[in-house]
C-alpha cells in the first residue's frame, strides 16, 4: 500500500485475481488493527475510527463483494476517501447497534440529530464532531440513521496533547436521550495518535 496525501487513488487498488487469494489474511490484519481503534460508547453506540489502511481495506471489500471491476474503481475512491483523516483530523464511522429489529426501530425514533452531539475531550479541550453531509442523516421526522461519518478537526495543540502518554481523552455523546461517554484506552489513544501528520 502506497500512501500520498492522504487519498487512495487508483494504483493502491489491487486486482481482484491478486486480493482474493490474500482475502483472509487480510481480513484478519484488519480486524486486529480495528481493535484499537472501536470504541464502545453507552450500551449501544460504538465509533470505530478510520485510517488509510481501514479503507483501502473497504473499497477492496466492497470490489470483491460487488464485483464491478474497474469501472466500480472511481465511485469507490469518491465515497472513501472522505473518510480518510486528513493529518489533522480524525474520523470515525459512528454505529448504533441493535439486533433486534423492532428494539432498533423505536431508538432510532428518538435519536434525530445525534450526529450533532458528538465530542471528543482532549485534557480541558472539547472537539465537537462534524458530520458528513453527503446524505440527512436525520428524517424529517425525527428518525436517526444507525450509521453516521463524523469527522473530528484538531489544532495543534490538541494533537500535542493527544500524543502524550498520560493524556486524558474520552468521547461523548450529549444526546438528551442517549447522554453516554467512554475514555479511550492507551492502546486506542497511541492508534489514533498515529492518525496525526
Amino acid at each position: 500500500m502506497s500512501r500520498e496525501e492522504h487519498r487512495l487513488t487508483p494504483k493502491d487498488i489491487l486486482p481482484m485475481a491478486e486480493y482474493e487469494p490474500q482475502r483472509a489474511q487480510q481480513r484478519k490484519a484488519m480486524s486486529a488493527i480495528k481493535k484499537d481503534r472501536r470504541v464502545a460508547v453507552g450500551p449501544d453506540a460504538s465509533f470505530c475510527f478510520e485510517s488509510f489502511e481501514t479503507m483501502w481495506h473497504q473499497v477492496h471489500e466492497m470490489l470483491f463483494i460487488e464485483g464491478g471491476g474497474e469501472a466500480q474503481i472511481p465511485g469507490e475512491l469518491e465515497a472513501y476517501n472522505p473518510l480518510i483523516p486528513n493529518g489533522r483530523e480524525l474520523v470515525a464511522t459512528f454505529m448504533i447497534e441493535i439486533d433486534n429489529p423492532e428494539r432498533r426501530s423505536r431508538v432510532l425514533a428518538g435519536l434525530g440529530g445525534i450526529e450533532e452531539c458528538l465530542a471528543l475531550r482532549v485534557g480541558d479541550a472539547t472537539i465537537a464532531g462534524v458530520a458528513e453531509e453527503d446524505i440527512d442523516r436525520t428524517t424529517a421526522e425525527g428518525k436517526a440513521s444507525a450509521v453516521h461519518f463524523v469527522h473530528f478537526p484538531c489544532i495543534d495543540a490538541q494533537m500535542d496533547a493527544f500524543r502524550a502518554a498520560d493524556a486524558e481523552i474520552s468521547i461523548a455523546i450529549t444526546h438528551d436521550n442517549y447522554s453516554h461517554m467512554a475514555v479511550l484506552s492507551g492502546a486506542v489513544r497511541a492508534a489514533l495518535a498515529a492518525d496525526f501528520a
